[in-house]
């Protein structure tokens, strides 16, 4: 998959996605059009998520690391 971007009037590749790769999340965080054009240059298969569920899963993680944060400093003996 390459992501591409007019800049300065011509289209040029600004990412070049490999297996594991993702794109399109700035445009779920910020609620915001996307920044480039992803074209497949072969077979390739693709999911999507909506907004809210993104969303959800990206609080979901902060939580969880939020937790992980918290029990750690509770553990150390000069903060607790």
């Amino acid at each position: 998959l390459e992501c591409i971007k007019v800049i300065e009037g011509s289209p040029k590749v600004v990412k070049v996605c490999e297996v594991g790769d993702v794109f399109g999340e700035l445009a779920l965080l910020y609620n915001c059009p996307r920044a480039a054009s992803v074209v497949a240059k072969g077979e390739c298969v693709c999911w999507k998520l909506d907004r809210e569920s993104f969303n959800h899963i990206v609080k979901e993680s902060a939580a969880k690391k939020r937790n992980q944060y918290e029990n750690f400093l509770k553990s150390v003996s000069l903060i607790s």
